[in-house]
């Protein structure tokens, strides 16, 4: 298996939006530990070009998507000072150019005040934390048809595409906010006709939680990679995730007046 190999292919496929090969499918051998090997080579080629991971996404927290896709546990990757955008308001206009088949998540996003440890609750968890808001992930494969196993999926960037930051709320401010994000409802429209709804609770538990799990996974299966104060780390769709078209418009209702409801328009 060659790490480096898969790793520049699925690189050129990133910058050309194009399509490639699951890297399961040449070897029937790739697993979990060689998708975090070619993700741990595809981050040093991303910083050594000059991009700075600014934290993490997790995926696949969303345990209603599991079947569907064929995945049955959470991944994770960085995020990209190149794909990140921090809103002062509450709306976006995004360009598709440079994704590959995109499809839009509502999340919930933590911003990171001290460094967490493996083992953490969520009060000790919570008191790591600056800042909570609410983003849309853009996430977009490589591979044709959304058809891939879970080690494909950490290969290709863990699926990161772009990611919308809305205001941020203190998390100091918020002693109920594990149980208030586990009853977060988010009603998810496109063009004005509300298309799938959820709440924070199908994420592992709420938002909080699958972050609390994902900082063990992190200590156990990705060590190297290290959480700094100042990582924000978005925890994972709380919808089905949608298709996106050049001129759509979607926008979301939030059941938490806290947390600010975004609107995201799409242009090629």
């Amino acid at each position: 298996m060659n790490i480096e190999s898969i790793a520049q292919s699925l690189l050129a496929a990133h910058d050309a939006a194009s399509l490639t090969a699951l890297p399961s499918s040449h070897d029937t051998a790739f697993d979990m530990a060689a998708a975090f090997a070619v993700a741990d080579r595809l981050r040093t080629l991303r910083v050594a070009r000059g991009e700075a991971p600014l934290g993490y996404k997790i995926g696949f927290t969303n345990r209603s998507i599991w079947q569907r896709y064929g995945v049955h546990a959470p991944i994770w990757g960085p995020v990209w000072d190149s794909t990140v955008r921090q809103l002062d308001g509450a709306s976006a206009k995004v360009s598709l150019a440079g994704l590959s088949q995109p499809r839009l998540e509502p999340e919930v996003v933590f911003g990171f005040a001290s460094c967490p440890r493996a083992g953490m609750g969520l009060a000790d968890l919570h008191a790591c934390l600056a800042w909570v808001a609410h983003g849309f992930e853009v996430v977009h494969t490589h591979f044709e048809g959304w058809r891939f196993t879970a080690a494909d999926t950490v290969a290709d960037f863990a699926l990161h595409g772009r990611l919308i930051v809305g205001p941020k709320v203190p998390t100091s401010s918020w002693p109920s906010m594990a149980d208030d994000l586990a009853a977060l409802r988010v009603t998810l429209s496109r063009d004005g006709q509300a298309v799938d709804s959820g709440a924070g609770a199908i994420v592992l538990d709420g938002p909080l939680n699958a972050l609390r799990l994902w900082v063990d996974a992190m200590a156990l299966h990705t060590p190297a990679w290290r959480i700094a104060p100042g990582d924000m780390v978005t925890t994972g769709t709380i919808t089905d995730a949608w298709p996106l078209l050049p001129g759509q418009t979607w926008t979301t209702a939030l059941s938490d007046a806290r947390l600010t409801p975004l609107t995201l328009s799409t242009e090629a």
